[in-house]
């Protein structure tokens, strides 16, 4: 299994890859199978199995032939080259209604990530609680952040108000920013930025469904 120096020199699209075999071991698992075939897990997922055996290989687990790689210590060798063995900490900002909607989905808690704050402009809100979650001032953003010191950073406000809060999350020490504000980002080289552009995912389902 592979040790943290090797989980960092994952490469970002084997990453993307690894939460749907994840998922696909998980559905198998309770199903009582004990061994993952690469070449049923690439045939579900729609990958090359050659492609997906070299991507397995990456977590360091040992296939037998005509047996498989072990379900479950496949199951914990991902998960731990995915960083979800660890609860990951973060703040929303933006309690709007894709805020809201976030801050009350339970699958976050299936991949270790718990907010811990959320932070909005709006009077009405502020000091109240949504879904559990206590929303502060946004002026305090920056104190928290730092206070904490949080790396994980959500942003949900209208894009006019995106790249000002991307400032200060960026001052305060955040290193990641799952960012659902359509517009894109201007973040130092050592901040990742994740889009999440649902206009334009919208616009592609609409087109090839024409």
């Amino acid at each position: 299994m592979k040790d943290e120096v090797d989980q960092l020199s994952v490469p970002l699209r084997i990453v993307r890859h690894f939460p749907l075999y994840l998922n696909w071991i998980r559905e198998r698992i309770s199903e009582g199978i004990d061994f993952i075939s690469a070449a049923e897990l690439a045939s579900a997922m729609g990958f090359d199995p050659v492609v997906t055996r070299k991507e397995l290989a990456i977590t360091g687990v040992i296939g037998t032939p005509r047996k498989g790689f072990p379900a479950k210590e496949l199951e914990k060798a991902i998960t731990i080259c995915l960083g979800w063995d660890n609860v990951k900490e973060a703040v929303l900002v933006g309690a709007g209604s894709l805020g809201s909607a976030l801050l009350g989905y339970q699958g976050f808690k299936e991949h270790s990530l718990e907010i811990v704050m959320a932070f909005d402009a709006d009077p009405r809100k502020i000091g109240t609680k949504i879904h559990g979650v206590n929303i502060s001032d946004v002026a305090d953003l920056e104190k928290f952040v730092k206070r904490s010191k949080l790396q994980l950073a959500i942003l949900t406000v209208p894009k006019d108000f995106a790249q000002d809060c991307a400032d200060k999350l960026v001052s305060a020490g955040i290193r990641g920013i799952w960012n659902f504000s359509p517009v894109k980002l201007t973040v130092p080289t050592t901040v990742h930025v994740e889009n999440a552009d649902l206009a334009a995912g919208l616009a592609a389902l609409s087109h090839s469904i024409r």
